[in-house]
Parts: C-alpha cells; structure tokens; sequence
C-alpha cells in the first residue's frame, strides 16, 4: 500500500528538482529523503526517479504518483480542517430527545443559544411522549435526551446524568371545592375524591404519582383521562375531580381551578439531562445543557 506521506516527499523532490533541495525544503537530511524515496518505489513496485546530471526528473511512475499526491494533499488539508471544526464545535450533528413539558420551557431557549453560538452545527429536535426519550440514547440514535426520575431501571452505560431541576406534583382543584381555602393540602385529603387522571399510559410519571398515594394509603379514584395538562385543568374546572399536575405542566392556569401545594408526600418529578457520552465533549452539548440550566433558574 502507497504511503500518502512519502508520496508528499516524492512531489517535493520533483518540484524542487533536486534530493539535497528538497531535504532544504522539507527540514530533513538527504539520507532520510531518500530513503522515503527507496521505500516508496518497493511500495509502488518501480522505479519513480532517475537522475539527469545532478538532479532528478521523475519517470511516468514518478509523475503519476506524484499529480495524485497533489491531489491527496489538497483532499487531506480539508479533512484536517473539517475535523477542526468538528472538535471545536464549529461543525457537526447533535440530535436532541424531549417530552413536551420540558419542550415548552427549558428546549427553546437552549436551541436558540446553540444556534447563536454555533450556527454550523446541524439539529435534529424530536418530541417522543409515548416511550422514554432516553431510550433514543441508549440505542444510539439521540445524543441528549431530557427525562424523568426516578426510575426502577438505572440507564444504561456510557449515559451521563444532569440534573436540570425538581418539578414537583401541584394539587389542581374547583374553585368551588371545600379544599380550595386551603394554601397546603396533605395527599391524604384526596384519597375520596374523584380524579382527573394526567398520566393514562404506563410509565415514570404515573409511577411516581400512583407511588405518592400508595405512600399515603390509597389508590386514586380516575373517573376521567386526559393525556393533555390543559384539558386536565379544563376537566377540574368543570366539576368533574380533582388532580395533581406537575409544576411545569401548568402553562396558563385555567380561570376555573385553584392550585395548592401538596404534602404528605409530595410527588416530584426530577428532571435529567441524559447525555451519551461520546458527545460529552462537543462544545454544542456544553452549551445546550449550560442555556438549559440557565432556563431552570428562571422557571424555579
């Protein structure tokens, strides 16, 4: 196999006409010249140089090799600098994994200061609400995935965890309730009431709340299901139950309904940013999860 670096040595020694003037060049000695240059011509199988007077001139090996060599060097000075700025995070792909309620609060202002500071490198954003979007990481497909603890499963290697905030479970109830005068409700004063479920399908958000009453003796009585925070709010308005919502999922707080702080336990969602580790180092990540945290602070 030809070297791509002696086939450099070989255009030099071409170009300047000489052995001695290309060691000169090139800052080497003409014994180490030209013993590139005898391994090279093993490598290609033929002679490359024949000496005219006290110069060299090429063969139509030599030549060749050495218009391909021109041609390696140019190709290899872009990949140089494409890997450059790859590394200084000037380039590249980072796909990124939300559920909504982090979607709406903490993503945009993170893809916006990614997109300011690093306007080369390309986005891939994707709402995943029926699964964990930390899967996507763990098979490789996502680089950053924003998820839910705790979990009964720790992720899997090569995963970093950073703890972006604690959104905890906030108590959603009828103006007109009783409890409604209350500022802080114990779990417990819901354990007869009708429910208005938020978290239909199986997964970590419905484990933490149904875990939260099973810790304060109950089970919920859902009488509905909503998917959807703001129809949730819309049912409780109406009379139809009460329900726990997490702080981040309130958005605009309906006219209808009242929310108070719950306890005894009170349910909290703590929210991750799961990042693989092979992307760890790139400039755009430190940069998503440093305008994440920043978005924390403002919405704690």
């Amino acid at each position: 196999m030809l070297d791509v670096r002696r086939m450099q040595v070989l255009r030099a020694v071409i170009t300047s006409g000489s052995i001695t003037a290309a060691a000169r060049n090139l800052g080497y000695t003409p014994s180490a010249i030209s013993q590139q240059l005898s391994t090279l011509e093993r490598e290609a199988g033929t002679e490359l140089l024949e000496r005219v007077g006290r110069g060299v001139r090429p063969t139509a090996a030599g030549s060749l090799l050495s218009e391909h060599a021109e041609t390696l060097s140019a190709e290899l000075a872009k990949a140089e600098a494409a890997l450059t700025e790859l590394k200084e995070g000037r380039t590249g792909r980072v796909s990124i994994r939300y559920f909504a309620t982090a979607g709406a609060s903490l993503v945009p202002p993170a893809i916006a200061a990614v997109r300011r500071e690093h306007p080369g490198v390309r986005l891939d954003l994707k709402l995943v609400e029926l699964d964990d979007p930390i899967l996507d990481v763990e098979s490789g497909e996502a680089d950053v995935a924003i998820t839910v603890f705790p979990r009964t499963t720790p992720p899997a290697k090569g995963i970093e965890l950073v703890h972006l905030l604690d959104d905890p479970y906030r108590a959603v109830l009828p103006k007109t309730h009783p409890l409604a005068r209350k500022r802080v409700l114990d779990l417990t004063e819901f354990a007869e009431e009708p429910w208005v479920g938020v978290d239909g399908l199986p997964g970590i958000c419905r484990d933490i709340l149904f875990g939260a009453c099973a810790s304060a003796g109950f089970a919920p009585n859902i009488v509905v299901e909503s998917e959807d925070y703001q129809t949730a709010q819309g049912f409780v308005a109406a009379g139809i139950g009460v329900g726990l919502i997490p702080e981040l999922g309130l958005g605009a707080q309906h006219p209808g309904v009242v929310v108070r702080r719950i306890r005894h336990p009170e349910p909290v969602r703590a929210i991750h940013a799961a990042v693989a580790s092979r992307a760890w180092g790139h400039p755009a990540v430190r940069t998503l999860l440093e305008a994440m945290r920043a978005a924390t602070a403002k919405v704690a």
